[in-house]
């Protein structure tokens, strides 16, 4: 079991998200609101807490969002969950669609906290079954 530390969106890709307290994540769309939404593999970004913590360990000065990611979870090791495992948050169910991605240039997180973590430690998923969430629910591996 984990539990979601934050919520973050973005109207526009490419970017660091800011937090929102709730959000409502749409089926086959991804998360009310945020640049990434759409009917693709990539409609939700997860990043472990404990990345991000490490990260901060090594000097960076990041908050939550800096990465891009939407969902920041504690208590699960993201990066080691297959293609495929399905994760529940309330109603809500996600599917593990990507492990990290390929940067094929340094995006502008690289430039403004010196490295970007999510394309070794991010997962991404598609929304299977929409539902309201919000920062402090417990999120499981089915």
């Amino acid at each position: 079991m984990g539990k979601i530390l934050a919520i973050c969106i973005s109207e526009k890709k490419g970017g660091a998200k800011d937090e929102v307290p709730e959000i409502e994540l749409i089926e086959n769309f991804g998360l009310k609101g945020d640049g990434h939404g759409g009917n693709w593999h990539r409609q939700v970004s997860l990043l472990s807490n404990e990345k991000i913590e490490d990260f901060k360990k090594k000097g960076g000065k990041v908050r939550f969002g800096s990465f891009g990611e939407n969902l920041v979870i504690e208590g699960i090791d993201l990066s080691s969950l297959p293609v495929g495992t399905k994760l529940k948050c309330n109603d809500a169910v996600l599917e593990v669609t990507q492990i990290g991605k390929e940067c094929v240039t340094r995006c502008s997180i690289y430039y403004a906290v010196g490295d970007c973590i999510m394309p070794r430690e991010g997962i991404f998923a598609r929304v299977l079954t929409g539902s309201k969430i919000q920062k402090g629910d417990e999120i499981y591996v089915l």
